[in-house]
């Protein structure tokens, strides 16, 4: 299987499966010198933990991260950093029954159908736990990237077609970690943890869109053509599993407005030529152009649900119905977002390290 690195100087790999012993990441390409121990990682993994709340998976892991290589008193030798998570809450019993009838909207028969075989605990490396080597990968890149005066965050805009009223980015970066839902609207927060209570209590599960916004990115990250910086972030983005869509600005919703419309208007602000609104969310060209990039990602519904479906028997090659049960996550948008801020943190680390606007900046800070 091949696939598992991304990045090009700043690279990671991530290994494991769901139900095998551990998951966890390689980092290749960091800095020597950046001080950095376990703790800026937990506290990215923390957020992302199942069983933080009852809009989430009971599966109880503590998701505690050892940092195997890489780091020498307190800071970053420059080799390959490597960061183990242990699988302690593992029941694989509710999969037995799964292992030769693929569970619709799931990579099972894809996985079958590409390699001959496949694990079938809990989805084995398709499942989300994956994204924990990601998570504990990006807290280094954010690590990084505020260092450089770099902000990501993320916050829940829509779910179950509950939409958040206007914010501002103040009010994003204040109010986002206040309720489960990760939604800087209480009120819109209150109705959408609603909807997933009455969703599972339905045996069903909803989606949701997340936005991202990255604060401080100075003009001029990106390569053209065929490694523009929006390139990059959608491909980082599209590689989290239950991500369908990505838009960048104003997206999909540029497609119906005029250029009057979409255009950023310049004028000049500080002796220097500013856009006057953001609708191409801080990228143009492919390149940044030094405002927020606004990304937002369209999250699908978990596909484990309870209610009977319809799928195929492997073994007998016929037509049968399954209901899953186990333990799942009825809406993944929460719980998506530091994933999420992790794959742009990537993105803009080894982007801005291509471009030579890392090459100095931590030892120069030691």
């Amino acid at each position: 299987m091949s696939g598992n690195t991304f990045g090009t100087l700043f690279r990671i790999t991530t290994w494991g499966e769901s139900h095998g012993p551990a998951v966890g990441v390689v980092v290749d390409g960091c800095p020597a010198g950046l001080v950095l121990d376990s703790s800026d990682i937990q506290k990215e993994l923390d957020r992302r933990r199942p069983g933080q709340s009852d809009i989430t998976t009971p599966r109880k892991e503590e998701d505690k991260a050892e940092i195997l290589s890489g780091i020498f008193s307190g800071k970053t030798t420059g080799a390959p950093i490597s960061i183990l998570v242990r699988n302690y809450d593992v029941d694989s019993s509710k999969y037995e029954a799964l292992r030769d009838t693929p569970r619709p909207g799931h990579a099972d028969l894809t996985y079958r159908e590409k390699y001959g075989f496949r694990d079938w605990r809990g989805g084995g490396r398709s499942s989300a736990r994956e994204t924990i080597g990601r998570v504990a990968a990006g807290a280094i890149a954010k690590k990084i990237l505020g260092m450089n005066g770099i902000e990501v965050f993320g916050h829940v805009v829509e779910l179950g077609g509950i939409r958040a009223n206007s914010i501002d980015i103040e009010n994003i970066h204040n109010n986002t970690e206040k309720n489960p839902i990760r939604c800087a609207d209480p009120d819109a927060a209150l109705q959408m943890e609603a909807m997933i209570h009455a969703a599972r209590g339905q045996g069903d599960s909803v989606g949701g869109i997340v936005e991202v916004i990255s604060i401080g990115v100075p003009a001029g990250v990106g390569e053209p053509v065929f490694d523009k910086l929006s390139a990059q972030l959608a491909k980082g983005l599209m590689s989290i599993g239950a991500v369908k869509g990505v838009e960048i600005g104003l997206g999909f919703k540029s497609s119906i407005i005029k250029g009057s419309q979409m255009n950023d208007p310049l004028a000049m602000k500080d002796g220097k030529p500013k856009p006057l609104t953001n609708n191409a969310g801080g990228i143009l060209g492919g390149i940044s152009n030094g405002e927020p990039i606004v990304c937002r990602i369209a999250v699908k519904p978990t596909p484990s649900i309870s209610k009977e479906q319809r799928t195929v028997d492997l073994s007998s090659m016929t037509d049968t119905r399954i209901k899953i049960t186990g333990r799942h996550d009825p809406s993944i948008p929460p719980r998506i977002v530091p994933v999420a801020e992790a794959m742009i943190a990537l993105v803009l680390v080894d982007m801005m390290m291509r471009g030579g606007f890392l090459e100095t900046s931590i030892m120069d800070r030691l």
